[in-house]
Order: C-alpha cells, then structure tokens, then sequence
C-alpha cells in the first residue's frame, strides 16, 4: 500500500513537472499543395509533382518564448521546395532545397517579433534554414476542433480555410492519414482546405488550390 502511495505520488510529481516546463502553447494549422489524407496509390501519383509548398501557422494561447510573453499574436511560415516534403509512416520524403519566409503579427512588439522568429525556427528547424524574408503581417487564426473548421489569415499574403472531412471525400475508401504533419503538434485531425494560397512575391512562385484533403487542425506545447 505505502509502495502504491508512493509510485502515485512520484507520477503526480512528474506530470506536475511536465505542465510547468511547457512555456507555450495554443493552436496550430497546416495546409500543403498534395493531399495529406489520401490513398497511398493517390499519394504516389503526386509524389515530387505536388507538395512542393505549405502553410504553418502557430497562434499562442499561453505562454511565451525566450522569456517574452507572446499570448495571443500569431506567426506563420510559408514554405517552398524542389521534391514534395513531408513523412508518411513509411518513409520520409527527399524535399531538396527549401526557402521560407516567416509571417509575423504585425502587433507584436519589437521583443515580441524577434521570439515569435525564434519561437518558428526553433519549431520548424528543417524548413528554415534558408529564410529569405521575414514580413509583419495581420495574422489570424481559429480552429473549431470538432467540425474540422480552420481559418488562417495573414493579411492577403496567405490564406487557409479548412472544414472536416465527410463521407463524401473518401475516393478509394482506402483513405488515411499518410503525411504527418510538418511540425511537432498534438490532437491532430486532418482536414479538407475550401482554400490553400499564397500571394506574395518573395517567392518565384504562388499558388492558390481549392477543394483538397491537404490541411491538419492541431494544437502545439513545448
């Protein structure tokens, strides 16, 4: 019994711990140019011919980074590459070369702005390392976990607007999550994206899709 109480008492330690090393967290949204909820005989007919941009954003609820606090502002990286990215539960994908630009609140302040960066480099290490522009933008973003309903703005640069899946997407009843997500999140759930796009210009390309299982409403911690 004394052994039971103590085993109880160490596993309450722990994940009282575990809640107060977390320094932020909040809500996480991620739509790609493929579909990420797919067929693997789909998935492999667009495999290093679609895929080869995405949109992540992150909205911070609580908490911060670096020491800042960032509750409420947002911040977003928009990615591009030669081959299709992601991870199946098979493989990883080859993506080639990768530029980005990171989208930043435009309400933060100047030590705001610089941990938002941090905050997305650090998150997304592998689709940063040639970041060619950072940009304020007004960045808002909603997920409605349990209708599958997801919007992110930042300004008119880049768009995601999600609903959740139904009966009728399914094509080869064969359907599963084939790419994770880009990024380290919780309670995923995959979704169809009414839009992906991307406007700006610091890219040699942009892109605007429609009608896709390409986008995942999570929520993220660290």
């Amino acid at each position: 019994m004394r052994l039971i109480a103590s085993l109880s008492m160490a596993f309450a330690l722990a994940a009282t711990s575990s809640v107060q090393a977390a320094q932020i967290s909040g809500e996480y949204i991620e739509a790609r140019t493929c579909d990420v909820y797919t067929g693997p005989c789909f998935a492999n007919a667009e495999m290093d011919l679609a895929g080869k941009e995405a949109v992540m954003a992150w909205k911070v609820d609580e908490g911060g980074w670096n020491g800042v606090a960032l509750e409420g502002l947002g911040v977003a990286i928009v990615v591009i590459s030669e081959k299709t990215m992601g991870a199946s539960e098979f493989f990883h994908m080859h993506a080639g070369k990768m530029a980005s630009i990171i989208l930043v609140d435009e309400r933060a302040t100047k030590a705001q702005h610089d941990a938002l960066v941090a905050f997305a480099k650090h998150t997304a290490k592998e689709f940063t390392t040639d970041v060619k522009k950072i940009v304020k933008a007004p960045i808002k973003l909603e997920n409605d976990h349990l209708s599958g309903k997801g919007t992110f703005s930042a300004g008119e640069v880049a768009k995601i607007e999600t609903r959740g899946l139904k009966k009728g997407d399914c094509v080869c009843s064969n359907e599963a999550i084939f790419y994770q997500p880009l990024t380290k999140v919780s309670d995923i759930s995959p979704a169809y994206s009414n839009t992906l796009s991307y406007t700006g210009k610091d890219f040699d390309r942009t892109w605007t899709t429609h009608g896709q299982r390409n986008a995942f409403l999570a929520t993220f911690r660290r």
